[in-house]
Parts: C-alpha cells; sequence; structure tokens
C-alpha cells in the first residue's frame, strides 16, 4: 500500500495508505493562519516542497488538496529463491482532493482521484516466487489510474462512496501490521491468491459503492457491493488493465462488509480520552465473489486433474466467500504523553478449501513506537505471515507424484518473519531497513532449475526510502 502497502509513518494507514481524502471543514481564515504558522524550514516541514510559493494555501483556501508521493525501494536476496540477486522498484503517487464545500458549496461532499507511476521490477516474480510478496510496491511497471470516486457524507453518522476504488484503503486494514513491507501486511496474501486478479487492491480497483455508518463512538459498520474483477481476461491482471481505465461492470459482484469496534480512541477534537484504556480497535468481517471458481484438484469428469486419464477440464464451484478478523491493540505506554508504546495486531482469514489456493492466512506482530530517546516518530516491529496451501491444490500435488512424478513436492504452507526499522529523517522522509526469510517458498513449490527440488528457504534484504512533496 503506498502509504500503500507497507507504510510511511506520515501517512494513515496498508502496508500504506493512500494520501488522505478527507477535506478539513475548518475556515478559510484558520486554513491562512494555521498555514503561516506551519514550519517552514527545511527539517521541520511536513512535505518537502513545503507551501510551493504559496500555491498550497492558495489551492486550500478553494478546498483543493495536491499531494505526490515518492516510495523507492531496493531488495535483494542471500540464500534460496530461484536465482540471487538484486532488485529495484518503485512508485510515484498523486493525489487530489477537494472539499466540495469550500469549492461549489456542496455541503459533506469529497472528490478524490489519484494515479500511480509505477517503476522497476520487482524481486518477488524474478528471484523468490514467493506467494506472500516481498514488498507492497511491486507491481507491473506503468502509469495507471489508480481511484476515483465521490464521496457524500450526511450528518455526522452515515456517508457514502461512489467511484472506482481499492479496498485495500478501508477493509481488512490493520494500523500496526502496516509498519511492515511485506504485501500480505497490507492486503493478505489470501484474498491476493484467491480473488479474480487478485482483488481491486493496489494497483488494481474497481467501481462500486460504499457505505459507511457510525452507529456510536465505538461502533462502525462498513459495507459495499463492487465489480467483481479488476482485470477480465486470460494473462497478467496488471498488462490486462494497464492503464487502470477498464471501467467494468459486467464481471459478477464482490460484496464485503465490516465492523469495527474502537476502544481508548481520542476524542472528537483529537484530545486523548480521560481513561486508562489503551487504544485499540478490532474489527469482524467477510467477503463474497459471486463468479464461478475452478476446483483445484477435481475435474468434470469426476477425476483429479493430475490424473493422465482426466479431461483437463476442472470441476467449477459457484461463488467464493471469506470470513476475517483483525485485531490492534495498544498494549503498554510510558505515559499519557509520551510517544513510546508498544502495540500488538493479529488477523486470520479463512476461505473454502475446494476452489482457493490459499484457504487460510494469518499474521501477527508487535511494533515498537519511539525505540530510542529523541526518536519519537521512530519504529521497530517484529511480524509472522503464515498462508496454508487450500486442501485441494495439496491433494493435486498429492496426485500429480502418484500419477506422473514420484517425488514431486506437496504443497502445504508459506512462512514469513519479517524484522524492519522505520527511521523518519524528517516529516517528509522515511528510510526502513527490512529483513525477511521464508520458509517453503510458495507453499513448497519446485525449483525450475533443482531437477524437482522445493526452492529453498530465502533470506531477503532491503531498505525503502518515502518522500513526500
Amino acid at each position: 500500500m503506498l502509504a500503500l502497502a507497507g507504510g510511511a509513518s506520515t501517512q494513515a494507514h496498508a502496508q500504506g495508505a493512500a494520501p488522505a481524502a478527507d477535506a478539513s471543514n475548518s475556515t478559510v481564515d484558520t486554513q491562512a493562519q494555521q498555514s503561516a504558522a506551519a514550519p517552514s524550514g527545511l527539517w521541520e516541514r511536513t512535505t518537502l516542497l513545503g507551501d510551493m510559493g504559496g500555491l498550497r494555501t492558495l489551492l486550500g483556501a478553494h478546498g483543493v488538496t495536491f499531494s505526490a508521493q515518492e516510495t523507492s525501494e531496493l531488495f535483494g536476496n542471500f540464500s534460496g529463491g530461484t536465482r540471487r540477486g538484486l532488485a529495484y522498484d518503485g512508485a510515484t503517487q498523486f493525489g487530489l482532493a477537494v472539499d466540495m464545500d469550500k469549492a461549489i458549496g456542496l455541503k459533506g461532499g469529497q472528490f478524490f482521484i489519484d494515479a500511480l507511476q509505477i517503476h522497476g521490477h520487482g524481486i518477488t516474480a524474478s528471484h523468490l516466487s514467493t506467494l506472500q510478496s516481498a514488498s507492497g510496491v511491486e507491481a507491473e511497471a506503468t502509469t495507471r489510474l489508480w481511484e476515483l470516486w465521490y464521496q457524500q457524507s450526511f450528518g455526522d453518522a452515515f456517508d457514502l462512496k461512489i467511484g472506482q476504488q481499492s479496498l485495500d484503503q478501508e477493509f481488512i486494514v490493520s494500523q500496526y501490521a502496516n509498519t511492515f513491507l511485506n504485501a500480505t501486511f497490507g492486503w493478505p496474501v489470501l484474498p491476493a491468491a484467491d480473488l479474480p486478479a487478485g482483488g481491486p487492491a493496489y494497483p488494481l480497483s474497481s467501481l462500486g459503492v460504499r457505505a459507511r455508518y457510525k452507529l456510536n463512538d465505538a461502533v462502525t459498520v462498513l459495507g459495499g457491493v463492487f465489480d467483481g474483477n479488476p482485470a477480465p481476461g486470460i494473462g497478467d491482471a496488471q498488462k490486462l488493465n494497464g492503464s487502470g481505465t477498464r471501467f467494468n461492470l459486467h464481471n459478477g459482484a464482490l460484496f464485503i462488509g465490516e465492523v469495527q469496534y474502537a476502544i481508548g480512541q481520542p476524542s472528537a477534537g483529537g484530545a486523548q480520552q480521560a481513561t486508562s484504556v489503551l487504544p485499540g480497535t478490532y474489527k469482524l468481517g467477510f467477503w463474497y465473489n459471486n463468479a464461478r471458481f475452478a476446483d483445484q484438484r477435481d475435474g468434470t469428469d469426476g477425476l483429479s486433474l493430475a490424473d493422465p486419464a482426466s479431461n483437463g477440464q476442472p470441476r467449477m464451484r459457484h461463488g467464493n466467500f471469506s470470513v476475517y478478523a483483525v485485531a490492534d491493540q495498544m498494549v503498554w505506554r510510558a505515559s499519557a504523553d509520551s510517544a513510546r508504546s508498544v502495540g500488538v495486531f493479529a488477523r486470520v482469514m479463512g476461505a473454502p478449501g475446494d476452489r482457493n489456493a490459499v484457504d487460510f492466512s494469518a499474521n501477527a506482530g508487535v511494533v515498537l513506537k519511539a525505540p530510542f530517546a529523541g526518536r519519537d516518530n521512530d519504529s521497530v516491529g517484529l511480524a509472522l505471515g503464515y498462508a496454508g496451501i487450500g486442501s485441494h491444490a495439496g491433494a493435486f500435488d498429492r496426485d500429480t507424484g502418484a500419477a506422473t512424478t514420484p517425488g514431486y513436492p506437496v504443497r502445504s504452507a508459506e512462512t514469513v518473519v519479517e524484522a524492519t526499522y522505520q527511521y523518519q529523517v524528517a516529516p517528509w522522509w522515511l528510510v526502513q531497513a527490512d529483513f525477511q526469510y521464508f520458509f517453503r517458498p510458495g507453499g513448497g513449490v519446485p525449483n525450475p532449475g533443482a531437477g524437482g527440488a522445493r526452492i529453498g528457504n530465502e533470506a531477503v534484504g532491503g531498505v525503502r526510502t518515502v518522500l513526500t512533496f
């Protein structure tokens, strides 16, 4: 998530979030005062370009917020994998948000559009062949539209968003998981592996409608319906929709819903509530796609697809679904006004084992904020991600070995452990060092260059830099 998928601390979210789309409701005078009082020194201001000679203030007075961010990273694998070496990738994100009240007097309205310029080549496909990509920024090099939507609020409790949306910006999100670089800590490996084209998540998106209702200060309900396949066709999904402008409404439907329960959160004014309860958020959700999905083992003739006598036509299953739970909880804080704290997260998802390559995924971790004196905006974390291979996919591998290739590796599960450190050089510049270790890459798939033996465990190191302009 760029602020995407792995997280700049200056951003909101997945494995980072997109530039904030919520425009301020403050008056123009207040906004001008805040701008005048904002730090102007290079190392103190929140963006590299600052007020851009007054342009940001001028646009803000008319409800327009422009944002730009460059994420660049270099990864290398030092053991295992299909080959050794280094790989560079990056993404430049441009966003434009409009507060429609300030712009044209339409109270409660927000318009948002952003685009991506993706460059380089990610290490996962070329060197690793893992299910859980080493980086949430890796994608096919191109320039593409990402999101394009309009949101309308109806009072303080309900809002509706319609347009091209990336679900990893609001659904299945974990605050603390977003500290890490591996893609599974943003948009989890289960929907990425099981939904058509990986689902409407970075770098893809789908047309749809999302509704949000805040029952009270603690409980919020999210729900939406979206086009079921952001890149229909046969082949590389990102190439099939390389520009991000295939606005589809005829590929089935994806339904998603989530209930969020928050404790110990700051009040509406931003002040921490007078309570000893540490902040946390707990979520329960589901998704359902009404398309048809191929069985991972069974053919239409009742034989295993690995059987030489099979007709090779997979049995088609109607619909696909998953249920999930997410927990983010601060477990320790030095004091009420201290930046130093420890937070933990856990997220689990399950799906049917007959039609899915991955039928279970889980990740968990711990993040220490402000690990050293004077480094209030730094974070250090340790996390684990697990992807369980679907029961029918594993059975297909066993059938393959019994029928054609004795000793053929049987996929079971892939596990990744990640350790990371975020160093906030300036409010607009983040540098992140990262180490990941993969056990049974791909769940235990054979290495094409190793005579059928599975790909060896992989040690991967990398560094990411994020500049906010």
